[in-house]
């Protein structure tokens, strides 16, 4: 007797609709055998559904099946296809009668016990799901509430096999998950961290809030010690919250590697990302033989920070220049091209030699002319020109260090930085570009017109110190996130002044 029912697969952070097709034969051998370029996970499957029939209690057929999965030219990984299999084994024998199986998305592992475990990527299957017209789907309970988010689908739990039989049989009902997504946005975000533990480098905070606004990469230089990375860990405070669309998009890419905590129905805050120099070009760019997300997509909507910049190998950080300007990260392998998002804020931190003493009254800098020219060259032009701001952190002195006056704090920041963007959202409407960072050359050209005073001022900068048409573009942005930060219509020179000070490695490198 032949079943048919319904799952989903993931392509990268993509989901697939596939049927899941499950042939019981009346004749032949005990054989059991799946068809439809399944992975080993999947492969392995028909031993896990058979105990979890058995110890549930069912007979398992004793004659030859075949489960096929389809489309069969797309290759299906994870243990997701398990629940669907062993639904459509009992339906194939008769041991499951139901009328409403094509209404369904069934996605789930499971024990050999019959137990059904949580699986990797429901987010994004159950909006797979919806997009495709489904508006029923079954999953584990551990993954009821991260589907349930996804409007318009109803989601039913499940512990057990025995409980997915029971209520596809019509002799169990259940009641569908329901998340309140509003609360999970209202939640308040307590911070353990804020600016006003940094002592002194208002100037830095300034640059940092000015970065936030408006959505800008930034690079800090500076020695050790000079709180670079304290910084950098209180950026996030700054940030405003994700939209529900954002958080969506967020949560799949989480969803999809297992990185959401159990339980978590979505992620509320942005992502901060903050590999070690060490990680790999797969490790940060994403790929791998079944390819997914790297710590570029893991950063999307969120902050990407780079600590010890140069320490990082040349080929890796040439990696991030597309996506720096695209958002989003390209993996090409023979079987096909994936894309995964990679829309994030860099944060770079980086010392100005080996010693990290060159340029400071600290300590004397122990470094040769040729071992600082070798250092900077880890980064090259082309990356440089691509971050929007580049910002000396000087060494702290002890008076600043002592001080007892009040410090710059993360809500004052955040309020500008909120305000700022409230205004690049009425700028731009509810199109896709939401920060000036991500401004076109023909939106340049529109939202930052210049003045006789500032278009002098940028032509004498980039006649002195040689910049490129992209950096004229990054200069044009950062004045235009300054000017929203003042409240003004129009960019004044002050704040072409202020953005041109703000490409301090131009000058260096």
């Amino acid at each position: 007797m032949l079943s048919r029912l319904y799952s989903v697969t993931l392509v990268g952070i993509e989901g697939l609709v596939c049927e899941v097709e499950v042939d019981v034969a009346r004749g032949g051998f005990e054989k059991s055998q799946i068809v439809g370029l399944p992975d080993t996970a999947v492969k392995e499957s028909i031993e896990r559904v058979k105990s979890a029939i058995i110890n549930c209690g069912y007979k398992y057929p004793k004659t030859q099946s075949i489960i096929n999965l389809a489309p069969a030219d797309v290759k299906k990984v994870g243990p997701a296809f398990d629940l669907p299999i062993a639904l459509g084994m009992l339906v194939g024998q008769g041991t499951l009668v139901s009328s409403n199986l094509k209404d369904f998305v069934i996605i789930g592992e499971l024990a050999l016990d019959g137990r059904v475990r949580p699986v990797n990527g429901v987010l994004s299957m159950t909006m797979t799901a919806a997009a495709n017209g489904f508006s029923r789907l079954i999953v584990s309970l551990e993954n009821a509430k991260e589907a349930a988010v996804v409007a318009d689908v109803e989601v039913y739990g499940v512990g057990s096999l025995t409980q997915a039989v029971g209520f596809l049989s019509g002799q169990l009902p259940l009641e569908t998950t329901v998340v309140d997504v509003e609360q999970l946005f209202n939640t308040a975000v307590n911070y353990e961290v804020d600016f006003a533990d940094v002592k002194g480098q208002e100037s830095v905070k300034r640059a940092l809030t000015v970065a936030a606004a408006g959505g800008h990469n930034i690079m800090m230089i500076g020695p050790p010690g000079a709180g670079k990375t304290m910084l950098s860990q209180r950026l996030a405070t700054i940030l405003p919250g994700l939209s529900q669309e954002e958080s969506l998009e967020t949560t799949r890419i989480y969803s999809s590697v297992g990185l959401l905590d159990k339980g978590q129905a979505l992620l509320a805050t942005r992502p901060v990302r903050m590999p070690h120099h060490s990680a790999s070009g797969p490790a940060l760019i994403g790929g791998g033989t079944t390819p997914r997300p790297g710590e570029l997509s893991l950063a999307h909507f969120g902050i990407l920070f780079l600590d010890e910049f140069a320490e990082f190998p040349r080929h890796i950080l040439e990696m991030i220049r597309q996506p720096l300007e695209d958002g989003f990260v390209t993996v090409s392998r023979a079987k096909g091209t994936i894309r995964f998002p990679a829309q994030f804020m860099l944060v770079a931190a980086m010392n100005p030699c080996p010693c990290g003493y060159f340029g400071t009254d600290a300590r004397r800098c122990k470094c040769t002319p040729g071992q600082i020219e070798r250092y900077l060259s880890k980064i090259s032009g082309p990356l440089v020109d691509r971050i929007d701001i580049h910002i000396d952190v000087p060494a702290i002195t002890f008076s600043r260090l002592r001080s007892k006056s009040g410090q710059l704090d993360s809500t004052t920041m955040r309020s500008e930085v909120v305000n700022a963007r409230e205004i690049q959202a009425k700028r731009f409407g509810n199109g896709k570009i939401m920060t000036n960072a991500r401004m076109s050359h023909k939106q340049v050209e529109k939202y930052c017109k210049l003045n006789s005073p500032s278009e002098l001022m940028l032509k004498q900068a980039m006649t002195e110190f040689g910049l490129s048409a992209r950096a004229h573009d990054k200069i044009c942005k950062v004045a235009r996130t300054i000017a929203d930060l003042a409240g003004a219509e129009n960019i004044q020179p002050e704040h072409i002044a202020e953005a041109i000070s703000y490409r301090k490695l131009d000058r260096k490198l």
